[in-house]
């Protein structure tokens, strides 16, 4: 796993980013903001739209967490493996949770590119959507008051 994020600081695919944690909280706003219009669009039966706000919400909580760490993404795939090595690696976050991030990236990309979504496949999105944003904030408030 952590070859994969080695690639991606070789080929800036993550970058250096001081401004990131004076911008977590908007990432996290964003989050949530994202989770909110995913259940709105699930309930009015908008699976598509559902399954890519959670996808969105989840990118969001992630974004955040790396920002915290002074890092920005230019990847999304990226993005996933720097969770993978900073959190899931140290056992911050669980892994269902981060191969959920991984599937949403897949069921976004079937939905956005291909007309491909289920109202079962946006329902457990937004659970994990849910979870992941639960999650990040205990994560920032552990690394803030540590800090």
């Amino acid at each position: 796993m952590e070859n994969k994020f080695q690639k991606c600081l070789e080929r800036n695919k993550i970058v250096s980013f001081s401004r990131g944690p004076k911008l977590t909280a908007k990432e996290i706003e964003l989050a949530a903001f994202d989770l909110n219009r995913s259940e709105t669009s699930f309930q009015q039966g908008d699976y598509k739209w559902a399954t890519i706000q959670a996808y969105y919400s989840m990118f969001h909580s992630a974004r955040a967490l790396l920002y915290v760490k002074n890092y920005r993404e230019k990847s999304h795939q990226c993005l996933i493996e720097a969770i993978r090595v900073f959190y899931l690696n140290e056992g911050l976050l669980d892994y269902s949770i981060v191969e959920a991030f991984q599937r949403a990236k897949t069921l976004r990309e079937e939905a956005d590119y291909y007309g491909e979504f289920t109202e079962k496949n946006a329902g457990s999105l937004i659970e994990k959507a849910r979870e992941f944003l639960e999650n990040a904030k205990l994560i920032l408030k552990d690394l803030i008051l540590n800090n």
